[in-house]
């Protein structure tokens, strides 16, 4: 009896310690536990008064994922593993985690806020109903059924983002913060649906900007969801330090101004690129046309 007990006891000992008794949470596509980005913090901003601020401008941009050094930004298409792209992290903060979206028709005001079911519909994501049959009463009449709408955050191409450029006479810096980021949806099909013909009108890349978040409100989420780092997996930069760090290529489509236009509003090709420029190189003379050299 005592042999057979001793004999149960180690039997019970190998199946629970061995490698094919671990549970599937237990294992880990690596060789440790990923804690450091999980749980960082958003650096915090410098405090700023406003009798500080001697000088301001608020300034939009367009990032184009497109360009190679924007990539980390829209891939992976599809989440995988722990790994997103910055669209889908926004969906799953406003879905998930009370992330507050505001509707991009009553500008970048950040006036009224969006439901997820708008925010699907700006993605064409409707319902369609269509007539089945009735699987209880084969015999019967065909009876509607609503399929619900899907859409693809990988047409996210392209975010604005609304920034303000201040200078802080207290610390004696040239400083800016992201107010807002929008992401902007390229489509070559309708909200219905349906595709273009083949002609060379309807095949025209269509934009439409579906939301905007607070960029304040979002940090915390993004400070806590890392970003691919080509150089070194150990050390990945999380969507915090990509806009803290200003690690970002991205263009001035508009500065504050007295007829709230855009650059394309009143200048076109060559001349809006210069335009936009001549914005960026005032901004860098003023700071530098303060000190003495």
């Amino acid at each position: 009896m005592k042999t057979k007990g001793l004999f149960s006891i180690i039997l019970l000992f190998v199946i629970v310690f061995s490698p094919d008794g671990l549970n599937a949470q237990d294992v880990l596509n690596g060789v440790y536990v990923k804690e450091k980005t999980r749980n960082r913090k958003p650096v915090p901003y410098q405090y700023l008064r406003e009798a500080d601020v001697m000088w301001s401008k608020i300034i939009w941009r367009e990032i184009q994922l497109k360009e190679k050094m924007n990539h980390p930004l829209y891939y992976p298409e599809i989440p995988v593993g722990d790994r997103m792209s910055l669209i889908s992290l926004l969906m799953w903060g406003v879905q998930n985690q009370g992330l507050t979206a505001y509707d991009e028709s009553e500008g970048d005001e950040f006036a009224t806020v969006m439901t997820v079911k708008e925010i699907e519909d700006k993605f064409g994501a409707q319902d369609e109903v269509v007539m089945v049959e009735d699987v209880e009463n084969p015999d019967g009449p065909m009876i509607e059924t609503t399929i619900e709408g899907t859409y693809s955050t990988s047409e996210v191409k392209r975010y604005l983002i609304k920034e303000m450029w201040f200078f802080d006479k207290q610390r004696s810096v040239l400083d800016v913060r992201v107010i807002g980021i929008c992401p902007i949806r390229e489509f070559t099909r309708d909200d219905m649906g349906d595709e273009y013909d083949d002609d060379e009108e309807s095949l025209d890349i269509k934009k439409k900007k579906l939301f905007w978040v607070y960029f304040p409100e979002t940090r915390k989420i993004l400070a806590s969801h890392e970003v691919f780092n080509p150089q070194n997996d150990a050390e990945r930069k999380s969507f915090d330090d990509i806009f803290f760090k200003r690690y970002f290529s991205s263009y001035i489509v508009r500065e504050s101004n007295a007829y709230t236009r855009s650059i394309d509003e009143y200048t076109i090709g060559l001349e809006a690129l210069l335009e936009a420029d001549r914005i960026k190189e005032s901004i860098f003379n003023f700071e530098q046309d303060l000190w003495e050299y």
